[in-house]
């Protein structure tokens, strides 16, 4: 069979399945620019930088046309590159190019992209507004003046993640990208994930930083400062320093912390050999009494927050456990301010994360004792590499260091908890080794780039059925599919971010395709030689259990719960004011309201009061409880609240007011 080719460039390209014709062009070794296209999500072509010559076809957008056989391309010509000139001309025309202050200053793809089309003047009318910048979050900063209408984020958020938290409004120059009613991201339904922020070219989207607060503690001499390191920032961070994802420079990143002036250098994989105990037990529990299964994994805060917001009726199957981050903050609070002597307020705990919702985790309200929390700070693998930089240390060349003891101590159950799948393997090999003493399994089959990997297992007269997720938007599909009853698991893990924490929201960004890949395999390379494999066999953990773990006190340091979380954090919205109010009318709008016709109600009682000419006697208010009250609709009229509210019984009391 002939193989089908085309030519791109005057080189012949076999064609093998590409999807479109910017991935054959890619493939023929040039690396056409573009802000908008990402092969994960949807094909959006607003940024036209991917323009090229199609002979006979005149300029088409690479990215969404497809591949045919014997089709001739030029990538770069005259008109083409004084298009692509134009383009990023009109995009710095009407951006904050204020480079020396952005924090994406280095990294930002429209700097590039003007380097390497040689723009060095722009000859349009910089168009700059003044837009505040967005800080009401703790994991996100969204800089408005900054953004480039690429899309990325919205189709980002709605494809991937299925939250939807961002979104075009208005149309032509006065076109912007919001959130729900333009509130701050920190107060809608953002899951802190920061996939929009991987995907961001510039700096419109970043993560919170928590870098001076962090110095601010190393130079205060009345504080005791400590940091954890998660698993996958350690075959992560070394991209930073010239490296190839996935190799681990561990022993660099425990030297660079000492020389940077942190007094104890800990390893969070202490804190996943504990949640693997922790849930490991708890599913076996479960299992055996056949109580809310599936069990839901419980580490990613992304997930969790999820969970609260769109089915709370879950919550209950959501292992109860902390996640290893605040584990080992709750536990290295507890022991070590005693074997210190030192007040908890003294304490600093650090913890550098591969994810921006990890800083979300450590603020929640149910992780501080007396206001204080049990993990401090939270720095991404990004703002790690931005300390080590700032303190002149040469990475490369520093001798290997080594954890501090015992909180430094860990498995390879608690290394690869930063790759899809390494939870529900760790848990396995807990449950295995429990179940028949000495099985050293290790479950590979829930390793790979699989988005949903299902198994059965058996493990002795044991049976079980399990699913590993990652991304959110598959997550719903699958909880959705166990509500109709069309699915049963024993066993779910669920991680927010496509792969894992090796692709979380505050990883190094790149243009290899297989750094994720790359990076998953290095956690399972580390785990490969460390001595132990099954969480509980680490000494330091049995000796913990054996002396200071008592059940009381460890479902107090390594437990939680949940909350059903309202959709927006706000106070009623006015939607219709009226100037001579005799009726003041809120109608609910929250998920069970919604899902119970609260959107109709609306509609028709609006319609009505247009058509009785009561525009100017009843004010309109929509709220966002969250509460799943199966009272819905619920719409409350001068202060009468009406549950199951019809349009007859809204009317008939708005008649009473009128």
């Amino acid at each position: 069979m002939a193989i089908k080719t085309a030519v791109i460039d005057n080189i012949i390209v076999p064609i093998n399945g590409e999807k479109n014709l910017l991935e054959l062009i890619r493939k023929a070794n040039v690396e056409l620019p573009t802000f908008c296209y990402h092969s994960e999500i949807s094909v959006y072509g607003a940024c036209r930088m991917c323009m090229v010559e199609v002979e006979g076809r005149g300029v088409l957008p690479a990215c969404s046309t497809a591949v045919e056989e014997n089709m001739v391309v030029r990538t770069s010509t005259k008109q083409i590159r004084d298009m692509r000139k134009m383009i990023i001309e009109l995009m710095l025309a009407s951006h904050d190019t204020d480079c020396t202050s952005c924090p994406k200053s280095g990294d930002c793809r429209l700097q590039k992209i003007a380097k390497q089309m040689g723009v060095n003047k722009i000859r349009f009318k910089q168009m700059k507004t003044v837009q505040p910048v967005d800080l009401s979050s703790d994991s996100i900063v969204r800089d408005p003046a900054k953004c480039i209408l690429c899309g990325d984020c919205v189709r980002t958020c709605k494809e991937i993640q299925s939250v939807g938290a961002l979104d075009f409004a208005y149309r032509g120059s006065d076109a912007k990208v919001i959130t729900c009613f333009n509130k701050g991201i920190g107060e809608i339904e953002c899951v802190n994930c920061g996939q929009c922020v991987k995907v961001c070219p510039v700096g419109a989207l970043m993560p919170r930083y928590h870098i001076n607060p962090v110095w601010d503690a190393i130079y205060d001499k009345s504080k005791t400062v400590v940091v954890q390191i998660a698993p996958s920032v350690r075959v992560a961070l070394g991209e930073y320093f010239g490296h190839k994802p996935g190799t681990t420079t561990i022993g660099q990143i425990i030297s660079a912390l000492r020389r940077m002036g942190f007094d104890k250098v800990y390893d969070t994989n202490f804190g996943a050999d504990l949640t693997v105990v922790e849930e490991g037990k708890e599913f076996l529990e479960r299992y055996a009494k056949g109580e809310n299964l599936p069990q839901f994994t419980s580490c990613c805060p992304a997930w969790v927050k999820f969970a609260e917001q769109y089915y709370p009726e879950m919550l209950p199957n959501l292992s109860t456990c902390r996640s290893p981050q605040q584990m080992f903050g709750s536990f290295a609070k507890d022991k070590l301010t005693k074997d210190l002597g030192i007040d908890r307020k003294d304490l600093v705990v650090v913890s550098i994360m591969p994810c921006t919702a990890k800083k979300f985790e450590a603020n929640r309200d149910e992780f501080k004792e007396d206001g204080n929390p049990d993990v401090d700070y939270v720095i991404t693998t990004k703002e790690l590499a931005l300390m080590i930089k700032e303190s002149g240390i040469d990475f490369d060349n520093l001798e290997l260091g080594s954890f501090d003891m015992p909180l430094g101590f860990s498995t390879g159950g608690g290394v690869i908890f930063g790759s899809s799948g390494g939870v529900s393997e760790a848990v396995l090999r807990f449950a295995a080794d429990t179940l028949q003493k000495g099985s050293h399994q290790e479950f590979k089959q829930f390793r790979g780039n699989e988005k949903l990997k299902v198994s059965e297992i058996e493990i002795g007269d044991v049976k079980l059925r399990l699913a590993v997720v990652s991304g959110l938007s598959n997550a719903r599909k699958l909880i959705d599919k166990i509500r109709r009853g069309e699915e049963h698991y024993d066993l779910i893990e669920v991680m927010a971010c496509c792969g894992g924490c090796v692709n979380g929201g505050g990883q190094p960004i790149t243009d290899d395709r297989t750094a994720v890949e790359k990076r998953a395999k290095g956690l399972y390379d580390n785990d490969k030689m460390l001595p132990l494999h099954i969480s509980s066999e680490n000494p330091y953990i049995q000796q913990a259990y054996n002396e200071e773990l008592t059940p009381k006190k460890a479902h107090h340091l390594l437990h939680t719960t949940y909350e059903n979380r309202r959709r927006i954090l706000q106070d009623d919205f006015l939607i219709n004011p009226a100037e001579n109010k005799t009726v003041s009318l809120t109608i609910c709008f929250g998920t069970s309201c919604y899902l119970r016709g609260a959107q109709t109600l609306y509609t028709r009682l609006m319609e009505h009061i247009r058509e009785k000419g009561l525009e100017s006697k009843v004010e309109f208010n929509a709220s966002f409880c969250g509460k799943q009250c199966k009272k819905g609709p619920v719409v409350t009229i001068n202060g009468n609240t009406i549950e199951h509210c019809t349009f007859e019984m809204a009317v008939e009391e708005i008649e009473k007011h009128v």
